[in-house]
Order: structure tokens, then C-alpha cells, then sequence
């Protein structure tokens, strides 16, 4: 039985690590520049051009609320 290994690329991954740190208007032009396909307007799911699939937990997309601040 022959199986395929899919290879998450680290060029995706930065891609989505800035667009997710970025405002609205420049996330969507680092995403499409990327050439990645957002399935989840959260960018919790999206898929490379040659298929691969990343996931994105919540928590990665969002700012810590139970964060304790040391002055």
C-alpha cells in the first residue's frame, strides 16, 4: 500500500502567524499572497494550494484574558 505524506510548509505557517498578528486589510493580503485558502473566517482551518490542511487553535488567534501583569 503506497501512502502520501503531507508537508506542512514553514512558509505557510509564518504567513498565517503574521496575518494573524495583523490588522484585517493586511492579513488578507498576506494571506492571498501566501496562496492559502481560509475555510474558517477565524483562520482556524485553512488549506495550502496543494492541499496540505493547517490548524490553527482559538487560543493562538486571540489575546490571553487571564494573564496576571507585573508592574
Amino acid at each position: 500500500m503506497l501512502f502520501f505524506i503531507s508537508v506542512l510548509l514553514p512558509e505557510i505557517w509564518d504567513a498565517l502567524r503574521v496575518a494573524a498578528e495583523s490588522e484585517l486589510t493586511h492579513a488578507q493580503a498576506i494571506i492571498n499572497s501566501a496562496g492559502v485558502i481560509v475555510q474558517n473566517d477565524d483562520l482556524t482551518i485553512c488549506y495550502d494550494e496543494r492541499g496540505a490542511k493547517y490548524e490553527l487553535p482559538k487560543y493562538v488567534l486571540s489575546e490571553p484574558i487571564n494573564m496576571i501583569h507585573e508592574n
